[in-house]
């Protein structure tokens, strides 16, 4: 895992091709608003998010958000324990995102 602030999640983010977005958030909180393309996988539902990151391919590039950058860095770290090859935690999470939004 690496801790990205938002200037760097944001710039690496839009230069990277092999970049997927995940949102660990709970339906609730993606409802208030959510980083556009992102992929909601709520951390909170424990092994039904294991089920669903087992999915993934894992040589892809993860940039991952939370309210504020707690259960993202979680989720990093169960990523990084399943062999993910690059994961990266935005610090401070959706609270201080400064980018696009997209909302309902």
């Amino acid at each position: 895992m690496k801790e990205l602030s938002q200037e760097e999640w944001q710039s690496q983010l839009q230069q990277d091709e092999n970049a997927v977005i995940l949102d660990v958030r709970t339906e609730e909180e993606v409802e208030d608003g959510y980083i556009p393309n992102a992929k909601n996988l709520d951390i909170y539902k424990g092994q039904e998010f294991v089920n669903e990151v087992e999915k993934l391919d894992k040589n892809k590039n993860y940039y991952i958000y939370c309210r504020s950058g707690k259960r993202s860095a979680q989720a990093c770290t169960i990523l990084d324990q399943m062999n993910f090859a690059n994961t990266y935690n935005l610090e401070g999470g959706f609270m201080e995102w400064e980018g696009e939004k997209a909302e309902d």
